[in-house]
């Protein structure tokens, strides 16, 4: 039986999405590859925007593009820590 994704884990693989595509996705894509409904993805982007987590870009031909900031980056090592630490005690 598959467990389901705590908000974390969400986070995690939204901002591992993000990486894993050079650090640079269209929202669309970033979506389907998250495995969310389009109202929970919408939460998780709106808040990962406001607290900084990823950022806007949009290319000269007005393309948005969605990448990672420095805070970003710093929460997919913190995460590995845990998961490192939850492994390690089999947790």
């Amino acid at each position: 039986m598959t467990r389901k994704r705590d908000r974390l884990g969400v986070i995690y693989d939204i901002l591992r999405i993000i990486r894993a595509n050079y650090n640079s996705i269209r929202p669309t894509p970033l979506l389907r590859y998250s495995n969310l409904s389009s109202q929970s993805y919408s939460e998780y982007y709106n808040e990962l925007l406001q607290k900084g987590f990823i950022k806007e870009v949009i290319d000269k031909k007005g393309k948005k593009y969605i990448t990672l900031t420095d805070k970003g980056f710093k929460y997919l090592e913190k995460y590995k820590l845990i998961l490192g630490f939850v492994d390690e005690f089999e947790l």
